[in-house]
């Protein structure tokens, strides 16, 4: 690929230093308490003050905006067609690459968006929970292609999003635990109507291939608003090696975990085994699948050390 190709869609985007985003948020004190951003952050992240301060406030209050907009554009459509057509859910895409921070980045929006003037409802869904079971993907040789394009059941997650931009009642989605490493069986969470749908996952900019049943429909499609969490690879290694490890001393200490048996390792067989899982499976998977989406979101966050976002580039409207 062509330096000129590598950099042409950024002409597309704004960008604003973190500097010169922050002062565009309209807060006047601190949202979200202590106990709050401890429970939103992760075991290899903190949420800090200005962190949400700089950073995620602004970008709130311009999603906020767009809603605002979008609810605004559909009561003008329904009077001028002189229907009375329901109103679905304002939905957000959220991807980026394995340990780069986008459940932590999707949980503090969520916290965010309930306390917009309007006090929408808010549901959180992760496509890790549209993957094939273990069984399955054992079956078919994908345990370590596990998180690629084929691991995943893109058909059922396009019916979810068909159903949810429907306004259909009661819909299931499926859930995943990353203690057994595995989609929880008979396990759903059920979303109900809610003004707003945060959609994370590794995939949900990526393109599927046409099939019979949807034919050339993409998880995109459905977003009314995309952002890509961004950061240099060799930072989001460093976050992999080390939640690796930090994971070792807590949840890899359960008899049910998946990944049981690296309990006992020391600190440099640990650093050695993440560091070998890192290059044989997620840097490949975010060069070739993860990585060429992220200028198809209209936002990108590009994180530094310590998941600091330094830059945020907005899509040109």
């Amino acid at each position: 690929m062509s330096t000129l190709h590598q950099k042409a869609p950024l002409s597309t985007y704004t960008t604003f230093t973190r500097q010169e985003w922050a002062i565009l948020s309209e807060a006047t004190k601190e949202i979200l308490s202590d106990e709050e951003r401890t429970k939103i952050g992760s075991i290899d992240q903190t949420i800090s003050a200005d962190e949400v301060a700089d950073v995620y406030l602004p970008l709130s209050q311009l999603l906020y905006l767009n809603m605002e907009q979008a609810l605004s554009l559909h009561s003008k459509t329904n009077r001028f067609l002189q229907k009375q057509t329901k109103k679905t859910p304002y939905i957000i895409g959220i991807a980026g690459s394995v340990s780069v921070g986008k459940s932590t980045t999707a949980r503090l929006l969520q916290a965010l968006i309930k306390r917009w003037p309007s006090k929408p409802s808010v549901e959180l869904v992760t496509t890790d929970g549209f993957l094939y079971p273990n069984a399955i993907l054992q079956k078919k040789n994908l345990m370590k292609r596990k998180g690629f394009p084929e691991s995943y059941d893109i058909e059922r997650l396009i019916h979810f999003l068909y159903d949810l931009k429907s306004g259909t009642s009661g819909i299931e989605a499926p859930l995943y635990s990353h203690l057994t490493y595995d989609v929880l069986p008979d396990t759903h969470q059920t979303i109900d109507n809610p003004d707003v749908v945060i959609i994370e996952g590794i995939n949900v900019l990526q393109v599927n291939k046409k099939n019979q049943h949807i034919p050339h429909v993409f998880v995109s499609d459905f977003f009314d608003f995309s952002i890509y969490v961004d950061a240099d690879e060799r930072n989001i290694q460093a976050w992999y090696i080390e939640r690796f490890k930090l994971l070792r001393n807590t949840a890899f200490q359960k008899s049910e975990s998946y990944f049981h048996q690296y309990r006992d390792l020391s600190d440099y067989e640990a650093e050695e085994i993440s560091r070998g899982i890192w290059q044989s499976i997620n840097a490949i998977n975010l060069e070739e699948n993860i990585r060429p989406t992220r200028h198809r979101a209209d936002m990108i966050l590009k994180k530094g050390a310590g998941h600091k976002v330094k830059e945020v580039r907005l899509k040109n409207l």
